[in-house]
């Protein structure tokens, strides 16, 4: 059994401004409404695949648990870190955590940010990598080169044409020239980060060549809690093991390598430019997401996150606008996004941070306006869900049912509303909000006081 291990870390700041760091650019829905991380989960199915075991950020764990209910995927395990640690660890975690269920299972790891347009091409490099892994070997996954590109580490193989081959040398991302020099030599492949393996082989090769961040990694996934749908790892146990890549931990120091070329139309999707090269254009070659139009433009990318984006008379041009925020760069400037993102976080700017859409466990909240000393924002409440007993010091809430049925209790008398009823919270009152319906409850919240930020809140259960 193939235990799939989907690494959902990263931020994804070249997306910048749609993506951020409480929505990075793998839960971005903007192919046909799915994302990378679905589109991801998706492809690790059937009966090759056991259930898969999700390794994420702590503070995306309702986004991974939304976007899992969404696939219809159940996952093995969702395993919280309590802050980022590279690679290293969550391939070390995925092996430990296999090991326990099937002692002869192998490990897919792989990012969940990456786009495979021939899947099928994917699935069949898997099964040629299986009796290797099997076998013992550590096999990676080596993408064919078109171009030159600069921006991906490479892989030397050993020479040969076989379907799995031995791994010369990991080489770091080079430049130009060296790029070239490359492209035009058949050894050398793009490194995927995407491995197989056997639980038994990695944790063999951790023991053998990092056996203090092994043990670090055994004594943090000691640690481990459940929480609902999530497992949680204690923060000062796994603040100790070191931040490391598999790629410098394993790959570069253990003998059994080896790598699996393949040519899936696989991109990593670091910059906007990218994202237009894989959207449909039309014949001038335009993409347009969400409410677009273009007059006499030629290669150029328009995203309306919310309202209309025009874009008339220009050439090879990316207009991204989001409710907040709005980015246009020429195409080649594309992976300066990142130089801005840099800039607005000294800045201490929240645009870089939070979307206006945040995601909780029982739905979603999503800024509509604010200013002096109050906040408008919508809300919607799953079925089956609601939120915590609470009351708040410094600010009152008015609630307006829009759609749905809610059952809204304050100071301990509860009642129903639907649609086109309000509620009233005063300052100090206790409160909460249940949807004991069967669909979504929609709500506009307006908040007013002195102060409206989210720490002015007291749980009472």
């Amino acid at each position: 059994m193939i235990f799939p291990c989907v690494l959902s870390g990263g931020i994804g700041s070249r997306l910048w401004p749609l993506s951020r760091k409480d929505r990075p650019k793998q839960f971005l829905p903007i192919f046909n409404g799915e994302s990378l991380f679905q589109k991801t989960i998706k492809r690790v199915q059937g009966e090759t695949f056991g259930a898969p075991i999700v390794i994420g950020n702590n503070n995306h764990r309702f986004l991974m648990g939304e976007q899992l209910g969404e696939t219809g995927v159940e996952a093995d395990t969702i395993l919280l870190e309590p802050m980022g640690r590279n690679t290293a660890a969550p391939a070390a975690m995925a092996a430990l955590l296999a090991d326990e269920k099937d002692p002869e299972a192998l490990v897919l790891l792989l990012p969940s940010d990456h786009l495979i347009g021939e899947e099928n091409v994917f699935r069949q490099a898997i099964e040629n990598a299986s009796d290797a892994a099997l076998s013992g070997q550590i096999v990676t996954f080596g993408i064919t080169p078109h171009e030159p590109n600069t921006g991906y580490g490479y892989i030397q193989l050993e020479d040969g044409a076989d379907p799995v081959r031995k791994v010369a040398a990991f080489v770091e991302k080079p430049d130009l020239l060296t790029a070239k020099k490359f492209l035009a030599d058949h050894n050398y492949v793009w490194n995927a980060g995407i491995f197989l393996y056997s639980a038994k082989a990695m944790i063999d090769a951790f023991e053998t060549h990092q056996p203090q961040l092994m043990a670090d990694i055994r004594a943090a996934l000691a640690t481990r809690t459940e929480d609902l749908d999530f497992t949680r790892l204690d923060a000062d146990a796994f603040a100790k093991i070191e931040s490391i890549s598999i790629d410098y931990a394993i790959m570069e120091k253990a003998p059994n390598i080896s790598c699996v070329p393949m040519a899936p139309q696989w991109d990593d999707l670091g910059s906007w430019s990218a994202i237009w090269d894989v959207l449909d254009k039309d014949p001038e070659g335009n993409s347009g997401l969400g409410d677009t139009r273009f007059l006499g433009s030629q290669n150029c990318l328009a995203y309306a996150d919310d309202g209309l984006v025009s874009v008339i008379g220009l050439s090879d041009v990316l207009v991204i606008s989001t409710r907040d925020s709005v980015l246009v760069a020429h195409k080649d400037k594309a992976q300066d996004v990142k130089k801005i993102v840099e800039a607005l976080e000294n800045e201490g700017r929240e645009e870089v941070n939070a979307h206006p859409r945040a995601y909780k466990l029982w739905g979603w909240t999503e800024r509509i306006n604010s200013g002096d000393r109050f906040s408008v924002q919508s809300m919607m409440i799953k079925p089956g869900k609601g939120l915590t007993l609470q009351s708040h010091l410094h600010r009152a809430e008015h609630w307006v049912v829009v759609s749905g049925t809610v059952e809204i209790t304050i100071e301990g008398k509860a009642e129903l509303l639907t649609e086109n009823q309000s509620a009233f919270v005063p300052f100090g009152a206790q409160h909460k909000l249940y949807n004991p319906g069967k669909i979504p409850v929609r709500m506009i919240e307006v908040q007013s006081g002195t102060y409206l930020d989210a720490d002015d809140i007291l749980r009472h259960s």
